[in-house]
């Protein structure tokens, strides 16, 4: 089974880390930690991943202006885009699904419920298992 390449765009170190052990988890996912939009925006330059996991709020460039290029370039336009975030403002929910968010998680507060909902989008979207399965 290839490696599956994840964006993850997030700016706290906390949830940094509870996402990362939550994909170490699942097996043949490799995670490229952009801690800021425009470092994001720059790792895409060269990349093609199989996961986009986006924070809203993030130094220099908005996690939705970083939705906007992506969508806005033909080799990421499909690559499938979750917005996880701690925000509920309605603005926010809809913003990002106007601008091709595939899903929009808000972040849960609780340990173990973050780790089920990171397991959960690995699972859904890059279609394996935290057995070594495939599911597609």
């Amino acid at each position: 089974m290839r490696k599956r390449k994840v964006l993850l765009l997030e700016d706290s170190p906390d949830d940094e880390l509870f996402t990362l052990r939550a994909f170490r988890r699942l097996p043949g996912i490799d995670v490229h930690v952009a801690r800021d939009g425009q470092a994001a925006i720059d790792w895409l330059a060269d990349s093609e991943p199989d996961l986009i996991v986006l924070d809203i709020q993030v130094p220099k460039v908005s996690g939705l202006d970083v939705l906007r290029f992506i969508r806005s370039t033909d080799r990421l336009r499909v690559v499938p885009v979750v917005i996880l975030t701690s925000s509920n403002e309605e603005r926010d929910v809809e913003g990002s699904y106007s601008l091709g968010a595939n899903s929009y998680v808000q972040k849960p507060v609780e340990y173990e419920a973050y780790q089920d909902a990171v397991r959960l989008i690995g699972e859904y979207w890059l279609g394996v298992d935290g057995s070594g399965s495939s599911l597609r």
